[in-house]
C-alpha cells in the first residue's frame, strides 16, 4: 500500500485542480447569465473556488510539494469532463454547478473522513457553500415554472453530468491507485454503501430542483 502521505497528497492535488478548473469554467460560464444579478452571482462562486484553490495549494507547498506536481495527474480527466459537458444556456450552466459541483463534494466528503488533521478540516472547508447550492437549486426551479418542458431537458442534462463524471472518476481511480488506498485504510470509509450514498442524496438533490432522477 502507499504510504498515507501520498495518499493525502493525491487527494489535495486532485481537489485543487477541480477548484482552479472550476474556477475557469463558471467564469467562462457567467457570460450566459442572464442579467447582471446573475452574472454576478456565478462570478462570485467562480472567486470562492479560486480562494479555496490557493488554500490547498498553500498546504501542498506546506507539505514539501510542488502544488503543479500534484495537480498534473489530474488535469486531463477534469479537462476532458468540462470539455464534454459544455453547458448551450443558463438553465443548462446552474443545473452543471448544483448537480456536478454537488456529486463531486459528496465523494470529497466521503473520503475526508479518512484523512487526519488539519487536512481533514481543509478538505471539509473547501467543498461549495450551500447558499452556492441553493441559488442553482432556485434558478432552476425557475426556469422550469416558467416553462415546464425544460424539466425533461435538464433532467436528461443532469443524468449526462452524472454519467461523465462518473466515468472520468472511475479513470482516475484506476489511474491513481493511492487514492483508493485512502478510501480503503483501516476501514475508515464504507467503500460498500459510498455509491449507494451518493445515489441517494443525488435523488434527492433532483427532486428538490424539481427535476426526474
Amino acid at each position: 500500500m502507499s504510504a498515507p502521505g501520498s495518499a493525502v497528497v493525491d487527494l489535495l492535488g486532485l481537489v485543487a485542480s477541480g477548484e482552479l478548473l472550476a474556477f475557469e469554467r463558471m467564469a467562462g460560464d457567467a457570460r450566459l447569465a442572464p442579467d447582471l444579478r446573475r452574472r454576478a452571482a456565478l462570478s462570485e462562486m467562480a472567486g470562492a473556488g479560486i480562494a479555496n484553490y490557493r488554500r490547498l495549494a498553500d498546504r501542498l507547498t506546506a507539505l514539501g510539494v510542488v502544488p503543479a506536481d500534484a495537480m498534473t495527474p489530474y488535469v486531463e480527466p477534469l479537462q476532458a469532463y468540462h470539455d464534454s459537458t459544455e453547458p448551450r444556456d443558463w438553465a443548462e450552466v446552474v443545473t452543471k454547478a448544483y448537480v456536478g459541483d454537488a456529486i463531486t463534494d459528496d465523494f470529497v466528503r466521503e473520503i475526508a473522513g479518512a484523512l487526519e488533521e488539519p487536512d481533514r478540516t481543509l478538505v471539509l472547508e473547501v467543498l461549495h457553500d450551500t447558499r452556492y447550492a441553493d441559488f442553482a437549486a432556485t434558478e432552476i426551479r425557475e426556469a422550469v415554472a416558467n416553462d415546464p418542458r425544460v424539466a425533461g431537458r435538464l433532467s436528461m442534462w443532469a443524468r449526462r453530468l452524472v454519467g461523465e463524471a462518473l466515468s472520468q472518476a472511475g479513470r482516475v481511480a484506476a489511474e491513481r491507485a493511492t487514492l483508493t488506498a485512502l478510501i480503503a485504510r483501516d476501514g475508515r470509509v464504507d467503500v460498500p454503501g459510498l455509491f449507494g450514498r451518493l445515489t441517494s442524496a443525488h435523488t434527492a438533490r433532483m427532486a428538490a430542483a424539481g427535476l426526474n432522477n
